[in-house]
């Protein structure tokens, strides 16, 4: 076996001693000595070892150790888990060994990152099926689920190293999951860099023309933003105040996701930079009460902005952040954020869960993370839910305690935004729920579906015969409803699609059809539905007549725009055609073909030519959906079937036609209809499927359905439509509807 290099040594050696430089000064002599223990051990079970990057394996737990230790705030136990992650899988050395070297503390930890490893880092997808022992892993040991966050951090500062098919994959597992958890843990830096590089590699494009749009309107910002800090600093050091105050950038995730919440460009974003005041807590002074000073000493020198105005001092969110939130007018009429931290609310901030205990003192202030675990404990007890489905009930319960409500004796029910009175009653108990027929608001007698505000005082009313409604699960907001409803249903769903699939072999062995892909696929089309089971159940649920379904299998298949390719897979390497999985490298060519009929476009994003795609292999049909590298549909798919995900990409495409929708508003004048209109037909040559015009008090808004060719078309139009006198904005809708 070859031995590493004497420049592979000496770089592991120095990653080793920047690890051992970033220690707590407070760790002794018997700590820094068995974390250097830690690392010769796991030196010698990777021994020469290498990454995807060529660069020896070592270097890894070496830098998780250093997240770890650096970025998380974690002691000895935890460093040397890091250094030893990997150990167990990937060594002759057993969980025995680490117990005999270093203790029955260490083993558990090792033995909790063991189980989760190969899922969520293998091959294969991340498997629903064993996320439960990641959480029971987090119940049990809140430092596995913090040593494994920091693993999956370092994962994706590497994974250019990675072949694209990879790089999405576990960058939508990383968006999908791993980014709420670590915002769940109260980890907001390494939360908002795994949302970045997530970003990064799911949509490159996007991320670098924002990361410099950012920058350079940080340089532009960045002038403002001193002239704001200055008297500020000045007045809160009159009054004795020790504190550091500075400007602090948005992630470009956030400006990314704010943009398609809001649905305006770059250009709308307005709050880009943030001003920060950290300030050392005066003795014998509340912290709350020292925030509220400092805030209305800004007042005295700006305006503030009163309905922006957001307390998380007095109430903090249930990953215990706590901070006050304000937004004032600075100079040349600009808005800034100011968030107000003392020394301590920053740590947590930066640190989240593991800081916690640090400044633990008893009080109520854990209470939201400890209820929150109970939560999660709760949770696994229940065997009844599926795995994929416990996964999406988990991630709902990834959410902030934004709304304290009560019952009628005064106990407080923590519910997220927007929960409903049936999710209250759901909180109090499961048969509450179940039983519930209404309830009384502040006593007043409203339906379950009523959403519920902070400070509500919730009387829930019940019913013995009264059982869950499908249509509850539109209201439904917790996981915890939400599941119950579902498990309600299951056995009924179960005996539909027994009775449906009987119903549809009969019907197709009396119409002489086989049960084959082709067939199936127009009954989904008809009745709207992508799987088997789902048609299964309409077809169990109500009657549907042989001569119905004779005549949907007559039908040609339609389509509103003509989208006739060809499918063909090309490795980065070579030219010639490969089946879809013989090289982890091979990517999907869609070109123009009116022979094709191997795919479909998604109808949950509606991709077109120029959109960044990928492929779904849907094996119930034997088709491939493309959708779009950023359709949430898209994303679960690749985090729960990621080995079905294929790479894609457009070739040019000059003949093919696409509908597109474009909406339109601005001040109305004589002839700007005709002005539009003219543009897209004559100039742009576009033809114009339908429109609709709609004015009113001087303001018109419309909307165009387009056949366009690709996202180069789109734009053009944008650009050109937006010069247009009168028109204030322009911008494509994501989704058409069949009409």
């Amino acid at each position: 076996m070859f031995e590493l290099t004497a420049e592979e040594k000496n770089k592991v050696q120095e990653a080793f001693d920047e690890l051992m430089n970033g220690l707590p000064k407070s760790l002794i002599k018997a700590d820094k000595d068995l974390i250097r223990k830690a690392f010769i051990f796991a030196s010698k079970a990777h021994g020469t070892e290498k990454r995807k990057s060529g660069e020896p394996y070592i270097l890894h737990p070496i830098s998780v150790a250093r997240i770890v230790s650096e970025e998380i705030g974690l002691r000895t136990r935890s460093i040397v888990s890091a250094l030893l992650h990997d150990v167990v899988e990937d060594s002759e050395y057993t969980l025995d060994d680490i117990e005999k070297e270093f203790g029955s503390q260490i083993r558990a930890i090792i033995d909790g990152l063991t189980k989760i490893t190969v899922v969520l880092d293998g091959d294969s997808s991340l498997q629903a099926s064993t996320f439960r022992k990641l959480l029971l892993t987090l119940v049990d040991d809140v430092r596995v689920i913090l040593i494994k966050l920091a693993d999956r951090l370092h994962n994706m500062r590497t994974l250019q190293a990675l072949p694209r098919k990879k790089q999405i994959k576990i960058a939508s597992e990383t968006l999908y999951l791993f980014a709420p958890l670590a915002h769940r843990l109260g980890l907001y830096t390494i939360k908002t860099e795994l949302e970045d590089l997530s970003l990064k590699y799911k949509n490159p494009e996007v991320y670098t023309e924002l990361a410099n749009k950012i920058n350079h309107s940080e340089k532009i910002s960045s002038h403002f933003i001193h002239k704001f800090i200055e008297p500020v600093k000045a007045k809160l050091e009159e009054e004795k105040f020790r504190l550091e105050v500075y400007g602090r950038p948005k992630t470009i995730y956030s400006v990314w996701r704010k943009m398609q919440e809001k649905n305006v460009p770059f250009e709308q974003i307005y709050d880009i930079l943030a001003v920060r005041i950290v300030f050392k807590p005066k003795a014998r002074i509340p912290e709350i009460t020292q925030c509220w000073h400092i805030y209305s000493t800004i007042t005295q020198l700006y305006k503030a902005k009163t309905d922006r105005l957001r307390d998380w001092v007095s109430r903090p969110k249930a990953n215990g952040y706590e901070a006050l939130h304000a937004t004032f007018m600075g100079p040349h009429g600009k808005w800034i954020e100011v968030q107000i931290r003392s020394e301590r609310m920053n740590d947590i901030a930066e640190h989240g869960f593991a800081a916690h205990w640090k400044y633990k003192t008893g009080d109520s202030k854990e209470g939201e993370l400890d209820r929150w675990l109970k939560g999660v404990s709760d949770m696994l007890k229940k065997q009844e839910a599926g795995d994929v489905e416990f996964l999406e009930d988990f991630k709902l319960n990834l959410f902030d305690a934004e709304m304290v409500t009560f019952t009628p004796k005064g106990k407080e029910i923590i519910l997220p935004k927007n929960s409903s009175a049936l999710d209250f009653a759901y909180e109090i108990h499961t048969e509450v729920g179940r039983k519930a027929i209404g309830a009384k608001i502040n006593h007043k007698l409203l339906p379950l579906s009523t959403l519920l505000n902070t400070g509500d005082q919730v009387e829930i009313l019940t019913s013995d015969i009264q059982s869950p409604q499908l249509e509850q699960l539109e209201f439904a907001k917790t996981a915890k409803a939400k599941s119950s409803i579902k498990d309600s249903f299951k056995e009924q769903r179960r005996k539909q699609i027994f009775r449906g699939q009987k119903t549809i072999e009969e019907q197709l062995k009396q119409l002489n059809y086989r049960p084959q892909a082709s067939v199936f696929r127009k009954l989904f089309d008809e009745y709207r539905v992508n799987s088997k089971d789902d048609l299964y159940q309409i077809l169990g649920r109500q009657e549907i007549p042989l001569e119905e379904i004779r005549q949907i299998l007559r039908k040609r298949s339609k389509s509103k725009a003509i989208r006739f390719w060809d499918l063909q897979f090309f490795s980065s390497k070579k030219t010639e055609q490969l089946p879809i999985d013989s090289d982890s490298n091979a990517s999907l060519v869609i070109q123009e073909n009116p022979e094709g009929n191997e795919f479909r476009l998604a109808r949950c994003c509606e991709p077109i030519p120029g959109d960044a795609v990928i492929g779904y292999r849907n094996d119930e049909s034997s088709e491939i959906i493309i959708h779009k590298t950023t359709c949430p549909i898209a994303s679960k798919l690749m985090t729960s079937q990621g080995d079905h995900i294929v790479a894609a990409k457009w070739t040019s495409h000059k003949i093919m036609a696409f509908l597109a929708r474009l909406n339109m508003s601005g001040i109305d004048r004589l002839g700007i209809a005709n002005d539009i209109t003219n543009i897209i037909s004559k100039e742009l040559n576009v033809n114009i499927r339908s429109m609709n015009l709609d004015s009113h008090d001087g303001v018109f808004e419309a909307t165009f359905d387009l056949y366009v060719h690709n996202t180069e078309d789109i734009n053009n139009m944008i650009l050109t439509l937006s010069k247009v006198k009168g028109v204030d904005s322009v911008k494509r809708m994501e989704k058409i509807e069949d009409s």
